[in-house]
């Protein structure tokens, strides 16, 4: 079983509301809209690319700090990109996520800033003492055996949440509320688009919800730990290999006991992400004789992606998680 803890955030009246109030004290004013008439968006990685690109549409001109390829997690940002974050009209980043975006964002000077972490409740995923069954090992257990907090904030927030589309479509609102405050001149378009692009996440909800319900299994295995608010949303149970941190070695003995699991919850699949290497997900596959396959935390898109946006690759991920859970 999952579990699961909410943690509390400095604003949760409501999404479109803290979108808002998101923007510092300071941006009162709207913001400047550059040369070719579009307001300039720096986000610090894809997923919040995506949802300004979704919802900006022709008004705005997007920027990511992560390029396609990079771990986003990894990521380290020079004095020159400091300098020109503080040029962009409005920033979007997930606060803890990626400590350098953090330390950047706070030395750059720039006015419109909104920290999607605000426009949701982060929780934390198998941490709580007590709850971890016997034989069971959950990923916040892991989070501490591997001695990584890898920026999940000081309570041991789980960052991953454009992985649940319901919490997604939270932080779709948050940014659009965002950019009709910076560009009042196209609120109506703004507006209009967060609803359509809300719309198809609740649509892309409800598909994980029908393809998932009959699974014969509910556990997966997979090399990140990304996946606890995709497994809290649909009744899932994530065990993952290396804890936070995908190129982090394993113990010996949580290799036994993810062995111990497959076979327990007949387990057919050992995942591995496109941005991290698959050593460890084959090397377990090869002890117990399971197939690999892909699931993406989607923390960027690159030519090997399975699908070139969101949508194509969480329908992916959908696809591969019925193979390998047996749903009918």
């Amino acid at each position: 079983m999952n579990v699961r803890r909410l943690i509390p955030t400095a604003a949760l009246a409501g999404a479109v509301a803290l979108g808002a109030t998101a923007l510092t004290a300071c941006s009162a004013t709207s913001a400047t809209a550059g040369k070719d008439g579009k307001v300039g968006v720096t986000a610090s990685f894809y997923p919040l690319q995506f949802l300004a690109e979704q919802i900006g549409k022709d008004h705005v001109k997007v920027d990511s700090l992560t390029k396609p390829g990079v771990e986003p997690h990894d990521l380290e940002i020079t004095p020159k990109q400091t300098a020109k974050l503080g040029e962009a009209d409005v920033v979007l980043y997930l606060k803890t996520l990626q400590p350098a975006v953090d330390k950047a964002v706070a030395q750059s000077g720039v006015k419109n800033v909104v920290d999607a972490a605000t426009l949701t409740t982060l929780e934390v995923h198998g941490s709580e003492p007590g709850h971890a069954e016997e034989g069971e090992h959950h990923d916040g257990e892991e989070h501490a055996a591997e001695g990584h907090d890898h920026g999940h904030g000081e309570a041991g927030a789980d960052p991953h949440v454009w992985l649940d589309p319901t919490k997604y479509a939270e932080i779709a609102k948050g940014v659009g509320a965002a950019l009709e405050k910076a560009d009042p001149d196209h609120a109506a378009d703004y507006r209009k688009n967060t609803d359509e692009l809300v719309a198809k996440l609740n649509g892309l909800d409800g598909e994980f919800k029908d393809g998932l319900k009959n699974a014969a299994t509910r556990t997966f295995i997979t090399t990140h730990s990304a996946f606890g608010y995709l497994a809290e949303r649909y009744d899932l149970d994530q065990e993952s290999i290396s804890g936070v941190d995908p190129e982090s070695e394993p113990s010996p003995a949580r290799m036994k006991e993810l062995q111990d699991v497959a076979k327990k919850e007949n387990v057919s699949t050992v995942f591995f992400e496109t941005l991290a290497s698959d050593k460890t997900a084959k090397v377990l596959a090869a002890d117990t004789g399971l197939k690999t396959d892909v699931l993406d935390p989607l923390e960027g898109i690159t030519g090997t992606s399975q699908g070139a946006d969101y949508f194509e690759v969480m329908r992916s991920n959908l696809k591969n998680l019925q193979k390998a859970l047996g749903s009918k």
